[in-house]
């Protein structure tokens, strides 16, 4: 089993970003989801969260501001980011039920 974070990048405050995860070897559908947030020097945090039937949960910090979202049929993940601040810095997992950690996608937002 193997996933793949792509889309984040170097952004400045206010602006957007859609980070991608695919996953391989093992199919998406039917697993909760979600994607956790590591900013520097700290821990890894959940963000966002989706259940198999698609109900989508995201953290009081940025609720509003993210978006979570499953193609099951692309056995694909997403998070859009928007009104990025600084404090969003950091590297960006997706996890599903039964599938290891992922290389994480990198975001950096500039003041």
């Amino acid at each position: 089993v193997q996933v793949v974070e792509s889309g984040g990048g170097l952004v400045q405050a206010g602006g957007s970003l859609t980070l991608s995860c695919t996953v391989s070897g093992r199919a998406l559908s039917g697993a909760a989801a979600g994607w956790y947030h590591q900013a520097p020097g700290q821990e890894r945090k959940l963000i966002a969260g989706i259940t198999a039937a698609g109900t989508a949960s995201a953290a009081t910090s940025v609720k509003g501001r993210v978006t979570i979202s499953r193609d099951d049929a692309k056995n694909s993940l997403y998070l859009q980011l928007k009104n990025l601040i600084p404090d969003d810095t950091g590297r960006y997992y997706c996890t599903a039920q039964g599938v290891p950690w992922g290389p994480g996608t990198q975001v950096t937002v500039s003041s």
